[in-house]
């Protein structure tokens, strides 16, 4: 027999618990889902539908109101995955006896080659930083993390002083679902961020942040929109019309090890990819690879 639910906010609050503790989301996905659980419980009032012992026909309705103005598989995928974990929850927790987003079919994500910059590109971008600002070795150093070490956004601007081991040469990272991996720091990152760590000892640096690797010009941490917003001003400045996000360099990196011989499981390690299937989309060749291995390889090419 279902438990009775007492308390909706005291549910909502059990249900952060769960996402937080039990099954050890990062505050990203957790804002997510959460934002999901916002947009149910939004239609549900609408419609005057109970979410939490909602049936299989009014859960399809639902989705169906709230997909059908996403023009994204990825952002209807998304919306799916944070429904499913809702009631997942319930079920779990024994609010409810049966779930019914079990038989929900959500759409097929294609897959898109992911866009990356060339060297040329690359060291454009990183010519475009101007180090006579206050700002400049900061930017720079943070462009040689992601572009030398693969690092997300998110691990970039979470990334603590007293997780790097400059004698070592390593990063402790933390990824997604707090899962912790060690990242190698290239020779051109360590140079870089000891410029930047000179500087930033005379910055005013506000005590919350005082293990944050990088702090914006008030001594706050950096957040993702501002980094956003630096590699998308780079781009511009360097005259690159590609559509480039931060995102765009952790690819960059993995496409440049791959193409220089790498091993595609050492690649799935530094990324801290749980699935090989992940990894292997970098697999993708241009068509001058594959035109020069026709010509190279192919007994009809034979001089």
């Amino acid at each position: 027999m279902a438990k009775a639910i007492k308390n909706p906010e005291s549910l909502l609050r059990e249900y952060h618990t769960w996402l937080r503790l039990e099954r050890g989301y990062s505050p990203n996905t957790i804002e997510g889902y959460e934002m999901d659980l916002d947009k149910l419980r939004e239609y549900c009032t609408e419609q005057g539908i109970d979410p939490v012992h909602m049936d299989f026909d009014a859960l399809q309705n639902c989705i169906y109101a709230l997909c059908k103005d996403m023009q994204s598989e990825a952002s209807q995928a998304r919306l799916l995955a944070g429904i499913h974990s809702w009631f997942r929850f319930l079920l779990y927790k024994d609010y409810i006896e049966q779930d019914p987003s079990e038989l929900l079919e959500g759409p097929k994500k294609s897959k898109h080659l992911p866009t990356v910059l060339t060297l040329d590109e690359i060291n454009r971008m990183m010519a475009a930083i101007d180090l006579s600002t206050n700002e400049g070795h900061r930017n720079r150093a943070m462009m040689e993390m992601l572009y030398g070490s693969g690092l997300r956004v998110s691990e970039l601007v979470n990334l603590q002083l007293s997780r790097i081991y400059l004698n070592e040469h390593y990063m402790l990272i933390e990824g997604k679902g707090s899962k912790q991996r060690l990242v190698p720091l290239s020779p051109v990152a360590e140079e870089w961020f000891g410029y930047w760590m000179n500087e930033r000892a005379s910055w005013p640096v506000k005590p919350e942040a005082k293990d944050f690797a990088f702090v914006n010009r008030y001594g706050r941490p950096m957040t993702r929109a501002m980094v956003f917003t630096i590699v998308r001003r780079l781009c511009e400045e360097a005259g690159i019309t590609k559509t480039v996000s931060p995102h765009t360099l952790r690819h960059s990196f993995a496409t440049h090890l791959l193409q220089n011989g790498a091993d595609l499981r050492v690649i799935q390690q530094l990324l801290g990819h749980e699935d090989l299937a992940t990894t292997e989309i970098y697999t993708h060749l241009n068509v001058q690879d594959l035109r020069q291995a026709i010509l190279n390889c192919h007994p009809a090419n034979r001089s």
